[in-house]
């Protein structure tokens, strides 16, 4: 994967400007469609070509946002018209049937929210994009609430990308630092969350249980 992220780079940076921005919006969408594709990485790559005076910043931030949004509304259909058989029945890798059962698991909680938060949880954006069509979330919340979470993301990205100097392999070699440090303390707080969320059902059922009248 390095060496093609690399071989991708070095194909890229000749490109003319106009090919560069739809590159980036194309990389962001197929992100969503594909997971195992860094699309993190590429978005990294426009603020690093903004910082070296190639891009215009705002047009990075449009390209890649506008690109985040079409590809999570893009499986909001997908999921919407399928429905959930069709995936539970498939397993697919990517999107499994135990996957999407958790993911519903946490729309059944938090409902809406999961959709505003879907650009911070790291591996399971695609899942949740699928599952809020599955679950016929209403369209126009959908959108809006997946273009607040992309418009947020993509601005903290690009600004670390922008910031973070105008040497790519210095730029590639801090951002992928940030990310596995981000994606290790998203983990661990998803699994705090996890057990709380249980640990207080236990007690609610065992509280509950406890009061009932045994006659």
């Amino acid at each position: 994967m390095e060496k093609l992220l690399q071989d991708l780079i070095d194909f890229l940076l000749p490109q003319n400007n106009v090919f560069l921005y739809f590159f980036l919006f194309a990389s962001a969408v197929v992100e969503n469609l594909f997971p195992p594709i860094p699309g993190d990485t590429i978005t990294a790559f426009g603020a690093f070509l903004v910082g070296t005076g190639r891009l215009d910043y705002l047009m990075v931030y449009i390209s890649t946002t506008l690109g985040s949004v079409v590809g999570f509304m893009a499986l909001f259909m997908v999921g919407r018209f399928l429905e959930r058989e069709f995936f539970i029945n498939k397993n697919y890798k990517a999107f499994s049937a135990e996957a999407i059962v958790k993911a519903e698991e946490w729309f059944n909680r938090y409902g809406y929210f999961i959709v505003l938060a879907n650009r911070f949880l790291p591996g399971i954006r695609s899942v949740i994009s699928i599952v809020s069509g599955i679950s016929r979330l209403k369209i126009h919340r959908v959108f809006l609430l997946s273009l607040l979470s992309a418009s947020v993301w993509n601005l903290i990205w690009i600004q670390a990308g922008f910031m973070l100097g105008n040497n790519w392999d210095v730029v590639k070699e801090k951002i992928a630092d940030i990310m596995k440090k981000y994606n290790i303390a998203a983990g661990i707080a998803i699994a705090v969350g996890v057990i709380a969320y249980l640990c207080y059902r236990i007690y609610k059922k065992k509280k509950d249980g406890g009061g009932k009248d045994p006659t």
